[in-house]
């Protein structure tokens, strides 16, 4: 039996829903959470994860000594002269690091599954309210292409010959114009009943 690949929309959808719901959890939960989004994201391109680990590293780090030393609590060692670490600091960080990883395993995952063509046509349909107020979603998914197109150049160029892609892109081309199509795919009942699940989640959460 062949399971149907649910459309771009919903994937987006179903991460964005996971980013909301994982703020209004505090409990143990939340790192086994983190833990099991890092375990499948891995299992799915593990390149990516880390790239996305070691990014925001330093927002990590910023996380916990920002609430180790400047939450209220229990101090873990009373030193003199030195700032102490308290243990609600910790484990108010604990959770914010653990939220903030399962955003970006759950970006991860969902980068991995959609192509970078799945993935604008998944925006441009989730842009079509914006028609209303005189907006072009067409203009936005071109746009957004090419700047998807000349970060994945910019990205793949060495350090020694960085100048030479930048002097490069500054040259305006002449009568080339470049032209792509975005896959549509139908939205099925799965995706009718997988949105349902993450808006019905969403407002309660937020009731």
């Amino acid at each position: 039996m062949r399971i149907a690949v649910p459309h771009p929309v919903t994937q987006i959808a179903l991460w964005i829903g996971l980013a909301i719901l994982v703020q209004t959890f505090q409990t143990a939960v939340l790192p086994l959470l983190a833990a099991g989004l890092v375990f499948l994201a891995f299992k799915a391109h593990s390149k990516r994860l880390l790239t996305l680990l070691r990014r925001t590293r330093w927002i990590f780090i910023s996380l916990m000594v920002i609430y180790a030393f400047m939450t209220p609590g229990i101090a873990l060692w009373s030193l003199p002269y030195i700032p102490n670490p308290t243990r609600e600091g910790l484990l108010d960080g604990l959770m914010q690091l653990s939220r903030l990883i399962c955003v970006l395993a759950g970006l991860s995952i969902l980068l991995t599954s959609l192509s970078q063509e799945r993935l604008i046509s998944g925006l441009y349909v989730i842009a079509y309210p914006l028609r209303y107020i005189g907006l072009s979603r067409e203009r936005i998914a071109v746009r957004l292409a090419l700047t998807l197109q000349y970060a994945e150049t910019a990205m793949q160029e060495t350090a020694k010959d960085w100048r030479s892609g930048i002097e490069s892109a500054l040259v305006p081309e002449n009568g080339n114009t470049s032209e792509f199509e975005l896959p549509m795919q139908m939205l099925t009942w799965t995706d009718g009943f997988l949105l349902a699940v993450v808006s019905v989640i969403l407002l309660t959460v937020w009731r």
